[in-house]
């Protein structure tokens, strides 16, 4: 496993209190998240003119973030105690609505843990180029802004989903060595992978329809192609970019001091504590704070990476040259 052991700083007594589950809490970081979606689409719906649309659409791109969160914290079995309640909102709550199966997230990301940093990571695509220069950097927030990138992610999702690609999400497009041969097979592998997300996709557009505006379903849509495009690679860079070693699981990951605007667009279920995940990755979302506390205490970021907010990470990342594609 490519990460900093935790016995190195963390005693008996600290791992068992930290990995223990509270499900109060837990519950309590999920009706919060979904309270801001709900939050989101009534702020158009009551005051509707462009600039609630914009603050909207940040939020939504956000909170799907979020989604993504809820989707991997249960995919390392982090959230409650009972792993039939954590797999089963993990996929309702996590995956369904921005288009994922957590149980095919599960098995690709664990790959991440064990060869964080290495050539087998692979997420390791999503990490490369940085720093770059300030140019292709706007481009790349211009293409994930405009919905270029989401387009290409949710095709390329689907594709996975189907079995016609390679399950990956770091960027590597490879087609699947047993893609479906009959309708048989690939109403098998529709039915699995993409009869969830649909319907919990047309259960969110019955609830609008059914409070008289359907058109705020758009609002979810736009934002999955553009605003969680964004959130996703600010939180990408923040987390494995512009480190010294990316072999060394001290200098492999980072943490990031977050303030109230970052931690609703990057850092949703204390995402950013992330080097404390990498060190327990089973640690549950709302005990990584009080880690990152002991860690600071013993010493951890001597040698750890700590960042003091995600425009600082940006800013850093784009003031390199142009390398390669971009």
């Amino acid at each position: 496993m490519q990460t900093t052991p935790a016995h190195l700083y963390l005693s008996k007594e600290d791992r068992k209190s930290l990995l223990k589950k509270n499900n109060w809490k837990a519950s309590y970081e999920i009706v919060l998240h979904w309270l801001w979606i709900t939050f989101a689409f009534a702020l158009v719906h009551f005051f509707p003119n462009p600039i609630t649309i914009i603050i909207s659409l940040f939020i939504l791109g956000g909170k799907q973030l979020a989604c993504a969160i809820l989707m991997h914290d249960a995919g390392h079995r982090a959230v409650f105690n009972n792993k039939k309640w954590n797999d089963l909102i993990g996929q309702w709550l996590g995956a369904y609505p921005i288009w994922h199966n957590m149980h095919s997230y599960r098995e690709y990301h664990y790959r991440h843990h064990v060869h964080t940093g290495l050539p087998e990571d692979p997420d390791l695509l999503l990490t490369r180029g940085y720093p770059t220069s300030s140019k292709s950097m706007m481009r790349k927030f211009g293409r994930d802004l405009s919905g270029i990138t989401g387009i290409k992610a949710f095709f390329g999702l689907t594709l996975m989903h189907l079995g016609y690609l390679q399950y990956n999400l770091g960027g590597k497009i490879e087609r699947h060595s047993s893609p479906p041969k009959n309708i048989i097979t690939f109403g098998q592998r529709f039915m699995y992978h993409l009869s969830g997300p649909l319907f919990v996709n047309l259960l969110l557009f019955s609830i609008l329809y059914l409070i008289g505006n359907p058109f705020l379903y758009l609002l979810w849509i736009i934002a999955y192609l553009t605003t969680f495009q964004f959130s996703l690679r600010v939180r990408s860079i923040a987390e494995h970019s512009l480190v010294k070693d990316c072999t060394d699981p001290f200098q492999n990951t980072r943490t990031t001091k977050a303030n109230t605007i970052e931690k609703i667009l990057f850092a949703p279920y204390h995402v950013n504590y992330h080097a404390e995940h990498h060190m327990l990755m089973a640690v549950p979302s709302y005990n990584l704070p009080h880690m990152h506390q002991l860690l600071l205490k013993k010493g951890f970021y001597e040698k750890g990476i700590l960042s003091h907010g995600y425009w600082s990470i940006i800013k850093a990342a784009a003031q390199g040259q142009k390398k390669g594609k971009d």
